[in-house]
């Protein structure tokens, strides 16, 4: 198994949830965390909180939909450290409504943000682990990217392209490990931004059951303590209780 220790690991949605979570988890463990999101305050919230406890963690202005925003964000990180050991791309929103309803501006933000904003993170991140020979790229999909549901066309569409991108980028290097993680009903602030009414009823009723975002935050640093020559690929992690 592979230490932590001093490595520098990328967290992109690192505000809340399964972000913020995950920059506990690893720094705890002794990793570096630079962490973006567009809430800065707190980022800087869970700095302090990281460096209080020990641990080596910086605050980082980021929106993913900004291919330059994202590409700046791995710069300075690159340029700082003079290595950049993974990413963790998790950065993503589910407002869910069904098809019929039409709400062509949220479609068009869940493909921004859990599509594109995955794009450019694996786009900013290769040129700098190409020149190293090494690194890891970990995509936070969804269980949706196994299993259509209704109201969650879309959503699911979005995450299954973050399977699909895993997999390709995956196949395409044989220096770079890649993990793609599908968590399913975790505590998050994911469900806040569904407006439809009938949707955000039954995603209450879907997530009655929800495992805490420090699981998906262990499945993480499972992948990346693992030997340098493994490559964990796919993580599924949900609730015993789930049907889904």
């Amino acid at each position: 198994m592979q230490t932590l220790a001093n490595r520098i690991v990328l967290i992109t949605g690192a505000s809340s949830g399964i972000g913020a979570a995950t920059a506990r988890t690893l720094a705890g463990r002794g990793a570096t965390v630079v962490l973006g999101a567009r809430r800065v305050e707190r980022l800087e919230a869970l700095v302090a909180e990281i460096t209080a406890a020990g641990g080596r963690a910086e605050a980082h202005a980021l929106d993913v939909v900004s291919r330059d925003a994202m590409q700046a964000f791995v710069n300075d990180a690159a340029a700082r450290h003079g290595r950049i050991d993974a990413i963790v791309n998790n950065a993503g929103v589910m407002p869910l409504s069904p098809l019929r309803a039409r709400q062509f501006d949220e479609w068009d933000r869940m493909i921004d943000v859990n599509i594109r904003g995955v794009l450019h993170g694996i786009g900013a991140v290769l040129p700098v682990m190409e020149r190293q020979g090494s690194g890891h790229v970990i995509n936070v999909a969804s269980i949706g990217a196994h299993q259509v549901y209704p109201n969650a066309a879309v959503y699911c569409a979005t995450k299954y392209a973050v399977w699909a991108l895993s997999e390709g980028l995956r196949q395409e290097t044989d220096t770079l490990r890649v993990t793609v993680v599908s968590p399913g009903t975790t505590a998050s602030e994911l469900a806040d931004t569904i407006t439809h009414a009938g949707a955000a009823e039954d995603m209450r009723n879907f997530r009655r059951v929800t495992i805490a975002p420090e699981a998906i935050a262990n499945a993480i640093a499972y992948a990346l303590e693992q030997p340098a020559d493994v490559d964990v690929s796919e993580l599924i992690v949900r609730p015993v209780a789930s049907a889904a």
